[in-house]
């Protein structure tokens, strides 16, 4: 019995097919996690002993990776015991995934991971099947 998972990510959702038993299941994991915002000049507030203190984009900062870990929480069940795991997608979030996969200790046996355009969902569920 195998189980292989094709996974197309980015920060908004997650679209993975399962094939096992030579039986195929679909599922749509949206995020909660806003675009990343990057605050004007940068500047972040000094205590009064020079150290560096708490701005607003710190604040932001902690909140965008708690978000997206907790996305990652919701994806990783569906993952978890495959035996080969294709995992694609444009920007960071395939190698943030792989990392949280990694930091959980789940299974890792054949993860491939691969750059890819915005796909439809035709398109995504038929290169998540090969």
């Amino acid at each position: 019995m195998t189980k292989e998972v094709g996974l197309w990510i980015d920060r908004r959702r997650a679209f993975i097919v399962t094939i096992e038993n030579k039986k195929e299941i679909i599922k749509e994991i949206t995020s909660n996690v806003e675009k990343k915002i990057r605050f004007g000049d940068g500047s972040r507030s000094k205590k009064s002993d020079g150290v560096l203190g708490s701005s607003s984009e710190d604040v932001w900062d902690r909140q965008f990776k708690i978000r997206l870990d907790n996305y990652y929480d919701q994806i990783v069940p569906f993952i978890r015991e495959a035996d080969a795991i294709y995992i694609f997608g444009p920007g960071e979030a395939k190698d943030e995934l792989a990392n949280h996969i990694d930091w959980k200790n789940l299974k890792k046996q054949n993860i491939i991971i691969e750059t890819a355009d915005k796909l439809t969902d035709n398109q995504i569920l038929s290169r998540g099947c090969s």
